[in-house]
């Protein structure tokens, strides 16, 4: 799943919906009235996001200066990408010369050959051998690449650290298990007038994806290796529910109110009534912008249990009727955009700090070796939030096995969902029937394909 948003670095991140602008998508031949390579674009923020709007507007017209010989036409939507129109439009044969992607969908695409085979063009963008490994793999299906990552993201915890010295914790010593976690939790619920301890969500689809963050940081998987089987009816998976349980009625930690979703969680931190949940980091400026929290008070650690994290994150496909010339175009609108350290839609901060913008969040962390390292300088010279405060973060996810979410995810989470507000919401919820039920229905959407 995303995390938030189209965007992980401005302040401009939207709540409510626009809808998609259907009109005029689709590869439409590479040339142009004059004469140019035309390449339709999407992910343009809308114009109610005013600022965000003007700097992707004005890196386009800077883009298309540099390179007279291409037009851009960009489509603007939020989100860049409707879960509930994504397959309509690419069965349609409407999707943009490059469209946005998250990372679960590449393989789904490939599978139903709408996208373009890009693998002897990426030789020509710079910027591809500097994008981690890991990242990269996730559009490369059968040894042919098909797509580009434009940002990642990894699950770790978001705590309050005025919670935890209210509740005699040590805020700059964040659990690092998941038994610690229950601890604290405990205590902080324990300081009353509706404080939680811990939330987590549980509908929408949203539970099944906080159970798969949660099953691998407790070294567990959902899907096999080979994808055909769940493993989801494990000591692993038992643990995460067995958890979820105990928090909720054994401790109280957890509060009343249950079936959550991602906007109750944040809007529970926000207001300081929450010690602990996991997010990425792109919740934080949500937090504070739109929540009423403090970028003082937000703290972020990695994922409890040290075994692994989840990851996701998005980037661009090319689509299978476009030319070279388009997918050249294509490759060095990316390169310009969104893959330059330092500089770019997703890169500029200063720009960013300017407009008041965060800057300083952990993540999103694209490149490698020496890109990474300008990228990072750059960041830490416009940083105007609290940056120790997610170094934590930072330190431990370089010891935790990064894993992307599942094959079929959103109809897993679908299943997994049921599981995870069943122990919250019924005292009396059997884990072990449970985990076997998810198990089959999982293996019957594996192997429906």
């Amino acid at each position: 799943m995303r995390s938030t948003g189209f965007r992980r670095t401005f302040v401009m991140l939207m709540a409510s919906s626009v809808a998609l602008t259907a009109a005029a998508c689709g590869s439409s031949g590479d040339d142009a009235a004059n004469g140019k390579t035309r390449i339709t674009v999407n992910c343009e923020p809308p114009k109610s996001a005013k600022v965000d709007r003007s700097f992707f507007d004005a890196d386009i017209k800077a883009f298309e200066k540099a390179n007279p010989g291409i037009d851009v036409v960009a489509h603007d939507a939020f989100p860049c990408q409707d879960p509930k129109t994504f397959d309509a439009k690419l069965a349609g044969g409407q999707m943009e010369d490059v469209f946005y992607t998250y990372f679960t969908d590449a393989k789904h695409v490939v599978d139903v050959n709408q996208a373009a085979d890009i693998t002897s063009y990426v030789k020509d963008l710079k910027s591809y051998s500097t994008i981690q490994q890991q990242l990269r793999d996730i559009y490369t299906v059968d040894g042919k690449i098909y797509g580009v990552p434009r940002t990642g993201y990894s699950m770790g915890l978001i705590y309050n650290k005025k919670l935890f010295e209210k509740a005699g914790l040590d805020p700059n010593k964040p659990p690092a298990t998941w038994d610690e976690l229950r601890a604290d939790a405990k205590k902080i619920a324990a300081l009353g007038k509706g404080t939680v301890g811990y939330a987590d969500y549980s509908a929408q689809n949203q539970g099944g994806w906080h159970f798969t963050a949660e099953l691998y940081s407790q070294g567990g998987n959902v899907v096999g290796e080979d994808g055909k089987k769940a493993t989801v009816d494990t000591p692993e998976g038992k643990a995460v529910l067995q958890n979820l349980k105990d928090m909720r009625w054994g401790d109280n930690s957890m509060g009343s109110k249950q079936l959550l979703v991602i906007n109750d969680v944040q809007q529970m931190m926000g207001s300081g009534k929450l010690g602990m949940y996991l997010s990425a980091p792109d919740n934080i400026p949500i937090l504070v912008k739109e929540k009423g929290g403090n970028y003082e008070d937000l703290a972020l650690a990695p994922m409890p249990g040290g075994k692994g994290t989840l990851i996701g994150g998005d980037g661009y496909m090319f689509n299978k009727k476009d030319t070279p010339e388009q997918i050249k175009a294509g490759l060095k609108w990316l390169d310009h955009m969104f893959l330059t350290p330092g500089a770019g839609f997703l890169g500029d901060y200063a720009r960013a700090k300017q407009n008041n913008a965060p800057v300083g969040l952990p993540e999103p962390r694209l490149f490698t070796g020496a890109a990474d390292a300008k990228d990072q300088q750059v960041k830490k010279a416009n940083a105007n939030v609290p940056v120790e405060n997610y170094q934590a973060f930072l330190d431990g996810n370089q010891s935790l096995q990064m894993k992307i979410e599942p094959p079929q995810a959103q109809q897993i989470y679908s299943v997994l969902d049921a599981a995870v507000s069943a122990v919250l919401t019924k005292k009396d919820a059997d884990i072990d029937q449970l985990l076997k039920d998810a198990s089959g229905k999982i293996d019957s959407i594996l192997a429906r394909g």
